[in-house]
């Protein structure tokens, strides 16, 4: 079974990508912050991340810069509600895959992740 990690300070999003990814088959794992992000992915061999770019404390692109030194081929989906292109370019630039712009479809997501993993 793949598994995910989803990483948002509002849980409201962790939960709805968490209902919606685990009737898909995947195993998911919640973060609200960095700290936490980066000890799942080091306990768990994740297949894919959900990071959302504005977390208090850690932003995403310190999560993603540090998730993609360990893990190069690991694939990151960024979140964002703020359309901050030179952030999102930043991103992209880092390796992440693309990003959704909130409030995102869900079902978007959950085909982009899909096709991500070949499921």
């Amino acid at each position: 079974m793949k598994r995910l990690l989803i990483v948002d300070d509002q849980q409201g999003i962790r939960l709805l990508l968490n209902e919606v990814l685990k009737k898909e088959g995947y195993v998911t794992y919640l973060a609200a912050n960095g700290l936490e992000a980066l000890k799942y992915a080091d306990e768990q061999e994740m297949d894919c991340v959900l990071l959302d770019m504005k977390i208090p404390g850690m932003d995403g692109i310190e999560i993603l810069r540090r998730l993609k030194e360990k893990f190069p081929k690991l694939p990151v989906f960024m979140m964002t509600a703020y359309g901050e292109l030179d952030v999102v370019q930043e991103a992209l630039n880092l390796g992440a895959i693309r990003y959704f712009t909130k409030p995102f479809d869900i079902f978007e997501v959950r085909d982009e992740v899909n096709k991500a993993l070949q499921v």
